[in-house]
């Protein structure tokens, strides 16, 4: 009978265990993932005919996405990540495994690239810019000429950027998903302007002509956007 009583006990408490005991694995597939793909500012075809609407759709859609989904992925198990936003991340990425380091700056480089485009409407550069074009280059079309060459200079996969550091205007390329305001980047500075000089960015229009697709740049600058990205990078 004191065997049966205890039993019984026994089996009440681990009912009640299972009750209030709540599923982790579940609560880890339904959680707010700490990282999401941002709003596209403008329709996959806005930037037609230079940028295609197919390749938005799947740079956008697939390659950002899977980025954003990457890096949720890989700070699960890393207390040096999770927690963290995505600024941090960046500037500590030389500490970083590969698979948080390459998947974060993916989800901030195109996040920042997806800004520096707009629908082509005539869009000039702006004055500060000019002046610090004008100041580091000597004209436009040098700029130009220099921001080509590094992004034709690139080899394999990467990006170019325009970068101010110490109130100068320069170019420099990462390879990757590195961007300038990484430890690991071997020209520091505040990104103004960036260019993905990965295939999947131009391919399908392009094919292997990134000339072509740098040239075609251009014309979807969102110049107003470079202009504000001057200003806030005062005292930094």
């Amino acid at each position: 009978m004191n065997k049966r009583r205890s039993f019984l006990k026994r089996m009440a408490a681990a009912s009640t265990l299972a009750v209030v005991a709540p599923d982790i694995s579940i609560w880890a597939q339904n959680a707010t993932p700490a990282f999401s793909l941002p709003v596209l500012p403008y329709p996959t075809d806005a930037l037609e005919p230079f940028i295609d609407k197919m390749t938005m759709e799947i740079h956008y859609g697939k390659h950002h996405k899977a980025y954003v989904d990457n890096l949720n992925k890989a700070i699960v198990d890393n207390d040096k990540a999770k927690d963290r936003n995505l600024d941090f991340l960046i500037s500590i990425a030389g500490q970083l495994p590969p698979a948080v380091r390459n998947n974060a700056g993916g989800h901030y480089n195109h996040s920042l690239f997806w800004t520096l485009l707009a629908p082509a409407k005539g869009q000039q550069p702006g004055s500060k810019f000019m002046e610090m074009v004008n100041a580091s280059f000597g004209s436009l079309d040098k700029f130009k000429e220099e921001f080509a060459k590094a992004g034709m200079q690139r080899f394999g996969s990467g990006w170019v950027w325009a970068i101010i550091k110490n109130n100068k205007l320069l170019i420099s390329s990462t390879p990757n998903q590195d961007n300038p305001l990484m430890d690991v980047a071997e020209s520091k500075g505040y990104p103004i302007l960036a260019l993905d000089v990965w295939e999947h960015a131009y391919y399908l229009k392009y094919q292997n002509l990134r000339a072509d697709y740098i040239k075609a740049f251009w014309n979807v600058v969102n110049w107003n956007e470079v202009e504000k990205r001057i200003i806030s990078s005062q005292g930094k």
